[in-house]
């Protein structure tokens, strides 16, 4: 595992940006993972792993005090500030360092669970154009319920995955199928996955899918003698 430190203004400005997974200069594919509330890069590095497949690059920002922001991701987004901006920056360098390195928008996932996953659907929204894919677990868009319509611009039919408990004690069911509208309204292919009564986690039927997205971008003809031959 590598780490560089982010150069972004605010509250996450010079926090650490994580590498983990294939080399970015050989990568097929990458996630951009971001952490809950009071967790870690190096934590959801490691749960981004389990939809690992063979070369994709795995990037995770951290957040200062292990949190994006301070209150609810329900609250008006303007209750969240100056930390929200300064998140939504954060894994905009990170999206960045991907693509500067080789890896088109298209082969990117933008993924997150819980806090994190509030986030990446926040970034993604504000940064409408054609992803390898959003995964959100566990979360939803950021602000107030009418906030979640104000997103503008076309995801292209960018896969999103929406999974949740439907007795999740932080995700109301109802932020979720307003995430999925907006969602659907950018042009995304939106997929919304509501589990009876499981916990505030990330289920088995949760990592297939993404993993099954994963194999998707980079094809399970593409194996380990091609990477080691671009690397020669």
């Amino acid at each position: 595992m590598n780490r560089v430190e982010t150069s972004v203004d605010g509250p996450h400005g010079g926090q650490p940006l994580e590498y983990a997974g294939a080399p970015l200069r050989v990568a097929e594919a990458a996630i951009v993972a971001l952490h809950g509330r009071g967790s870690t890069a190096e934590n959801v590095l490691r749960l981004a792993d389990d939809v690992y497949r063979h070369g994709v690059a795995l990037v995770a920002p951290q957040a200062r005090r292990n949190r994006w922001y301070p209150r609810s991701f329900l609250a008006p987004t303007e209750a969240n500030e100056p930390d929200l901006s300064s998140a939504i920056a954060a894994v905009d360098h990170a999206v960045d360092a991907v693509i500067d390195a080789g890896v088109p928008a298209e082969r990117v996932v933008v993924l997150g669970f819980s806090q994190g996953g509030c986030l990446a659907a926040e970034y993604v929204a504000r940064h409408p154009r054609r992803y390898g894919g959003l995964v959100v677990w566990s979360g939803g868009l950021v602000g107030s319920g009418d906030e979640t319509s104000d997103h503008a611009g076309d995801l292209r039919k960018t896969p999103v995955f929406l999974g949740c408990s439907d007795v999740d004690p932080y995700v109301p069911i109802e932020r979720v199928h307003e995430s999925r509208a907006a969602f659907e309204r950018l042009g995304g292919d939106v997929t919304e996955r509501i589990y009876e009564g499981t916990a505030h986690t990330v289920t088995d039927d949760e990592v297939s899918f993404a993993r099954d997205l994963l194999a998707g971008l980079v094809g399970d003809e593409r194996d380990a003698s091609e990477t080691e031959e671009r690397e020669r």
